[in-house]
């Protein structure tokens, strides 16, 4: 062969080589691109949801504590609003049996939450609160311990049995053999707590986080732990929900030490 066209292809060898450089390059970039996380997956990796505009039915007692936990979650989640119904835990748990279109399910109390499994995933307890009574202001009857609501004289208003803390304040009357006869049974524990800051009732049973808002509204009279009941938060994201990635986040960030401080703030004991 001569040397001639040995050069020749020699040179013809180098060029293709040259040519070939780019096309890796660009097939390597690619290889890069495909195994990088786009934007959703490197989300969905970090735990973060996406926005999403969220309703979450809520125990009565969670009013104030959840508007402030709510903004709380807002501004840590840029694009999401979160919307509450407040209600009693019965009447909460009738929505949820209508397909009210929510996102999340809060109770006072296990009971209404485990008649609703097949509506709700897999609860967590957020919370736990206890009973006190609430007089009227000043204290006129001197109540001093939950025998005093047995005397005639004292006007009791308590929530209906169906209702949690209703459910709760039979469950200690009747444990230390104290007979009431309620001059009315209300929905909720805010309506107990209403009747007697406007002078309706001497005396009611509601959470001790409830009669903390009041202020000197009323006189809160603390229960013995050996006499009182504890009541549990649970939470759990529908079902149903349209955005249940979003609705598991938020379920999830009710336990997290940031939503625990606001809970424990307002006077919640830990889960």
């Amino acid at each position: 062969m001569s040397p001639t066209l040995t050069g020749r292809r020699a040179a013809v060898a180098v060029l293709s080589a040259a040519l070939l450089v780019p096309v890796l390059a660009a097939c390597g970039g690619e290889d890069k691109k495909a195994g990088a996380a786009s934007p959703s997956s490197a989300s969905s990796a970090s735990g973060e949801a996406k926005a999403a505009n969220l309703t979450v039915l809520a125990a009565s007692s969670l009013t104030d504590v959840f508007k402030t936990a709510g903004a709380a979650y807002e501004k840590a989640h840029p694009g999401t609003k979160v919307t509450f119904s407040f209600a009693g835990s019965q009447e909460l748990a009738a929505q949820v049996k209508q397909g009210a279109p929510a996102d999340a399910l809060v109770t006072a109390d296990t009971k209404t939450m485990d008649g609703l499994k097949a509506e709700v995933n897999d609860p967590t307890v957020i919370a736990k609160n206890r009973l006190v009574i609430a007089t009227a202001k000043g204290n006129p009857f001197k109540v001093d311990e939950l025998k005093d609501l047995a005397d005639s004289k004292i006007k009791v208003v308590l929530a209906a049995p169906e209702v949690p803390v209703g459910r709760y304040s039979k469950q200690i009357l009747d444990a230390q053999k104290v007979e009431v006869k309620p001059v009315s049974q209300e929905a909720n524990v805010r309506a107990v707590l209403s009747k007697v800051e406007l002078g309706e009732a001497d005396a009611g049973l509601v959470y001790k986080t409830d009669s903390a808002k009041s202020g000197d509204k009323v006189v809160a009279v603390d229960i013995p732990d050996a006499q009182n009941a504890v009541a549990s938060y649970p939470a759990a994201t529908l079902k149903q929900s349209k955005n249940s990635e979003a609705a598991a986040a938020f379920v999830a960030w009710l336990s997290t030490p940031e939503a625990q401080k606001i809970l424990a703030d307002a006077g919640f004991q830990k889960p």
